[in-house]
């Protein structure tokens, strides 16, 4: 065996500082560093919770790079699905250090950066499993790892410390629909040199046995299109390039041409193509602005939209306002995809939208076989990996709490794991030395709520004051008041949203008039030169006049016209 270029240095240390993706789904993000060196693994994004009203995106905050912005030498990515490279374009114009990834992965960044008109600063480098790079005070050998899109990569981060290995997002596929196989030899060829740490995906950590290989899927998606009656559409992640893959092929031995609608579908498929990822036979492709004259019998449609997302492809044929295409009785919807947390009401009414437009209807939950299979390990390769890799010290990453707790506790029964077995959440940070481990100094860390439109960040105050609205609504109170006297000229007006029906409003709302004017009139002549006093002395008495009248705190806006 050569020799250690990189000889590991019983003083140093490095430290793992997780700033996302422990303690939730999405949002994956996490910081090494060593000495004045930080290296980021991955910088993803999180889809809102239904209380974040009115929130696009949610980011994890980068203060403690902001903080140390010096020592970040790179973001290195391990795929390119959202929750792991989302956040770029909202955080490299503060950042502005290099991305290295695999080439679809910058492929799919090089479109976001565009499309966000950042591409112009941006440094991207590819990286090759297997070619080692060196990156401030880490060396990173990209391993090639199988998952639900193509190009993914582990990371085996050499430290003055020790080799550390970041799996990112990753399942054992025996036959991938690329013949690229999981590298079981790297992660052994590790293992026997002695790894420091194990950092792993734990999506699946409460999941049995293994997860099926993405061919599982082939047999059953075939049978629904061999057996569909008239035009086939099918809906998965426009990032599955394996799952589009195999119904191009399944289409082609069938004798149906495939079209593509959703622009992120559309874009995907071109950037798999263009890079090899992909195979289409020549003239196989039906224009969009064709699909819907062609026989609906010798076509399958892939569209965009499995998530229900609003104005997606799927979501405008549900309701019949898809400009390209229309949902005709007797037409297959297969969703083949998994619905994400937090996503299922709205999946739940696009399907019932879907049967309403009398169509055949196949998804995970519906009874009609595996349309679908997991991009993520279950727990017999969860115990295959750390067989391989047999580190010092294990921690699990990549899921809610109870993830990350079932995967400890599975790497406990296997018993491959030297040192410690650790859990850690978001802001908890570890230093690892050759021979020890400690807890470090917590960092800040949190949520950044994102409206996508303006790609500014949203205050707490705003979804605060938004949740207030939506649960009380909102009264405005509009007073015209002369200038000189500091009377009221006429009754005051008020103005309600989300607040009383309007017929048994009434009596409260005049009641709230007497408020307002008792208000005005007990004002001593100093307060009624001050108008803003003046509309916060009839917010606090409205405030109380309404709750005790009805139990709600509605948003109250006292508006005075100077007359």
């Amino acid at each position: 065996m050569s020799q250690n270029p990189n000889p590991v240095n019983a003083r140093a240390s490095v430290s793992a500082i997780p700033l996302g993706g422990l303690g939730e789904f999405g949002m994956n993000m996490m910081a090494y560093r060593s000495g004045n060196d930080i290296l980021v693994v991955d910088a993803g994004l999180m889809f809102p919770e239904e209380e974040l009203l009115g929130v696009d995106v949610v980011l994890p905050d980068i203060t403690y790079l902001k903080q140390n912005l010096s020592m970040v030498r790179a973001i290195v990515l391990t795929h390119a699905h959202e929750d792991h490279i989302g956040a770029l374009p909202y955080i490299m114009p503060e950042l502005k250090v290099p991305v290295y990834g695999s080439r679809f992965t910058l492929a799919m960044l090089r479109k976001k950066l565009t499309e966000s008109g950042h591409l112009a600063e941006a440094v991207l480098r590819e990286m090759v499993p297997g070619e080692k790079i060196s990156i401030g005070a880490f060396e990173v050998e990209p391993i090639h790892v199988t998952h639900s899109t193509v190009d993914c990569l582990a990371l085996a981060i050499r430290t003055p410390a020790g080799v550390i290995i970041h799996t990112g997002d990753f399942k054992m596929d025996p036959t991938p629909t690329d013949n690229l196989p999981f590298d079981l030899h790297a992660f052994a060829r590790y293992g026997a040199e002695g790894v420091l740490a194990l950092f792993s995906d734990s999506t699946n950590a409460e999941r049995t046995g293994y997860t099926p290989s993405e061919r599982a899927v082939r047999p059953q998606l075939e049978a629904l299109v061999r057996g569909a009656p008239r035009r086939v559409i099918v809906s998965c992640f426009s990032s599955s390039i394996h799952r589009i893959q195999q119904i191009v092929d399944i289409s082609h031995s069938l004798g149906r041409k495939v079209g593509f609608v959703g622009r992120s579908m559309v874009d995907n498929v071109e950037i798999a193509h263009s890079l090899g990822l992909i195979r289409i036979p020549d003239g196989m492709v039906v224009r969009q602005q064709d699909i819907k004259g062609f026989d609906p019998r010798k076509i399958v449609v892939m569209a965009s939209g499995s998530q229900a997302e609003p104005m997606s492809a799927l979501s405008r044929l549900a309701v019949d306002n898809h400009r390209m295409l229309s949902l005709d009785e007797n037409d297959s919807v297969i969703i083949s995809a998994r619905i994400i947390p937090g996503n299922e009401k709205a999946i739940s009414r696009m399907i019932d939208h879907l049967f309403r437009r009398r169509a055949l209807v196949y998804y995970e939950q519906g009874g009609s076989g595996p349309v679908h299979v997991s991009g993520h390990a279950s727990q017999e390769e969860l115990k295959v990996l750390l067989n391989l890799v047999r580190p010092r010290y294990f921690i699990p990453m990549h899921g809610e709490y109870r993830q990350l707790f079932r995967h400890a506790a599975l790497a406990n029964l296997v018993g491959t794991v030297s040192g410690e077995i650790i859990l850690l959440e978001d802001g908890q940070t570890l230093e690892f030395t050759r021979d020890s481990v400690k807890r470090g100094e917590p960092v800040a860390v949190g949520r950044v709520c994102v409206d996508s439109g303006s790609l500014e960040e949203i205050e707490e105050v705003v979804i605060r004051d938004r949740k207030h609205l939506s649960e009380d609504g909102v009264v405005v109170a509009i007073i015209a008041i002369d200038k000189h006297s500091g009377l009221i000229e006429n009754l005051p007006e008020i103005v309600t949203r989300g607040f009383l029906p309007a017929e048994n409003g009434q009596a409260v709302l005049d009641g709230a008039r007497d408020v307002i004017r008792r208000t005005v009139e007990q004002s001593n002549p100093e307060e009624k030169k001050d108008w803003s006093v003046i509309k916060e002395k009839i917010r606090v008495d409205l405030k109380k006049y309404l709750n005790k009248q009805t139990s709600k705190r509605p948003l109250i806006l006292p508006v005075i016209l100077e007359v």
